[in-house]
C-alpha cells in the first residue's frame, strides 16, 4: 500500500503540526529504515509449511491443513482450519509477498488453538470456525517483493479467449527492482464469484473489479465460496498488510507517536458505496466498521490506551477512495464484514526491528475479533464510532 507516498503528498497542505508530532517527525527513532535489511528472520514458504504440519500433527484433530491451490510457480497455498462454530472468520496474509507480519501472527494463533485447554479457547473452538491462509503469495515472498510472478503470455495460455486483448491494468512488467512480470494480487478480485475473464473487460481501471486471472486469487475465492456453501455465510474477512514505516498518529491518546497499524473498511467510493447497493444489496459497511472497532477495543482492553500495541488508527480512506478489485471489497459486496490491517513498515524497510511487537499486536487484534464474534459483542457496537479513531495526518490535511 502506498501510504507513505500519500502522506508525503498531503504534508504540504497541513497548516499546523501538533508539537508532539513535530518532535517525533524530527527524530525518526524506530522508524529509521535500511537500504537492504535482512529479512531472513521472517518465515519463508518451506518454514510455513513445516510449521503448519507440526501444528496439525500435535492438535489432536483441532486444526486441519489442506492445500487450497498452487501459486503460478507451483508452490502450495495452504489453508488451515480450526473450530467448528457457525461464525466463520477467513484471514489471509502476505497477498503482497513482502508483507508477512500477519503470517507469523496466524501461525501463533493456530498453535495456541491447537494446544489450549482453557475455557476461552474451548469457547472459540465451539463458536468460531477460523479459516487461515497464512501465505497466499509465496512466489512474491521468495523474492521479497509485492507482486507475484506471471508473464502475460501464461495468462493468455490459461484463458485463450484473451488472445489479443490488452494486459490487465494491474499486471506489472517488473516489481520492487526485479525484472520479472506479475500481478498485484490485491486487485484481482470480483464480487461476481463465478466471473470468467472476458477480453472485452480488459484492461479495466483501478476502480473496477478485477478478473480472477491468477491462481492465487482464485484459490482464496474458492475457499470463501466453499465456506459460504458449508456454513451459509462468511461472517468476517481480515486482510493482513503492511504500510509505510514512519507514519505518525494524529489525535487520540498517543497523538504524535509512531503508528503500529491502521484499520479500514472496504474502499467502495462515495456515500459508503451507494453506487453498488442496487446490484449488491448485501453490502453492509457499518458491519465492517463494527468489526474494526472490535479489533481496536480488544487491544485497549488488553494493553491499555498508552501501550505501543494500541498505537492504532484509521487507514487512509477519503470518501472517494474506490478499489472494487480488492478481496475485502469483493467479499464485502457479498455480505461479509471485512477489515484491513496495515502494519507500519515492511520487512524490506525495517528488517527484524520491532517484529515481535508488530506480530503480537496483529495477533491480539485478530483474537479480539474472534472474541467479538464468539460472544456477539462485535455485533452490538456502533460503527460510526470508527470515525473517532485517530488518523495519521491525512484527515487533518483534508480539513
Amino acid at each position: 500500500m502506498a501510504a507513505v507516498a500519500v502522506a508525503a503528498a498531503l504534508t504540504a497542505s497541513v497548516l499546523t503540526v501538533p508539537p508532539a508530532q513535530a518532535a517525533k517527525a524530527a527524530d525518526p527513532g524506530s522508524c529509521k529504515t535500511k537500504d537492504d535489511p535482512s529479512w531472513s528472520g521472517w518465515s519463508d514458504h518451506a518454514q510455513v509449511g513445516a510449521a503448519l504440519a507440526q501444528i496439525e500433527a500435535s492438535s489432536g484433530g483441532r486444526v486441519g491443513v489442506e492445500v487450497a491451490g498452487r501459486s503460478a510457480q507451483g508452490r502450495e497455498l495452504w489453508v488451515a482450519r480450526a473450530g467448528t462454530g457457525d461464525r466463520v472468520l477467513l484471514v489471509t496474509s502476505a497477498i503482497h509477498g513482502n508483507e508477512r507480519t500477519g503470517t507469523e501472527a496466524l501461525l501463533g494463533i493456530l498453535k495456541d488453538l491447537a494446544a489450549g485447554g482453557d475455557a476461552r479457547t474451548e469457547r472459540l473452538l465451539d463458536e468460531i470456525t477460523l479459516v487461515a491462509m497464512p501465505m497466499v503469495n509465496p512466489d512474491g515472498g521468495e523474492l521479497n517483493r509485492r507482486v507475484n510472478v506471471v508473464p502475460w503470455e501464461d495468462t493468455v495460455a490459461a484463458f485463450p479467449q484473451l488472445e489479443g486483448a490488452p494486459r490487465a491494468w494491474y499486471h506489472r512488467l517488473s516489481g520492487d527492482g526485479i525484472d520479472l512480470p506479475g500481478y498485484d494480487l490485491n486487485r484481482d478480485f470480483n464480487p461476481d464469484l463465478d466471473y470468467v475473464p472476458r477480453a472485452a473487460d480488459l484492461p479495466g481501471e483501478e476502480t473496477d473489479a478485477g478478473f480472477f486471472l491468477s491462481s492465487e486469487s482464485r484459490a482464496i475465492r474458492d475457499v470463501y465460496v466453499a465456506m459460504r456453501e458449508e456454513k451459509g455465510s462468511v461472517d468476517a474477512y481480515v486482510d493482513l498488510h503492511h504500510m509505510g514505516p514512519c507514519d505518525i498518529l494524529t489525535g487520540g491518546p498517543q497523538d504524535g507517536d509512531l503508528i503500529t497499524f491502521s484499520l479500514d473498511y472496504p474502499p467502495l467510493g462515495v456515500q459508503d458505496g451507494a453506487a453498488y447497493q442496487d446490484e449488491w444489496p448485501a453490502l453492509d459497511q457499518d458491519k465492517s466498521r463494527r468489526y474494526a472497532l472490535s479489533v481496536y477495543n480488544g487491544l485497549i482492553e488488553k494493553y491499555g490506551a498508552q501501550s505501543p500495541h494500541v498505537a492504532v488508527g484509521r487507514y487512509f480512506h477519503p470518501d472517494s477512495r474506490e478499489y472494487a478489485g480488492q478481496g475485502r471489497s469483493a467479499f464485502a459486496l457479498n455480505g461479509t464484514g471485512t477489515v484491513l490491517f496495515e502494519v507500519r513498515g515492511q520487512q524490506d524497510d525495517l528488517g527484524q526491528k520491532q517484529k515481535g511487537m508488530f506480530v503480537q499486536s496483529v495477533r491480539t487484534g485478530i483474537e479480539s475479533l474472534m472474541d467479538g464474534l464468539a460472544t456477539g459483542s462485535a455485533d452490538t457496537l456502533d460503527g460510526d464510532d470508527f470515525f473517532d479513531l485517530p488518523d495519521y495526518g491525512w484527515d487533518t490535511a483534508a480539513d
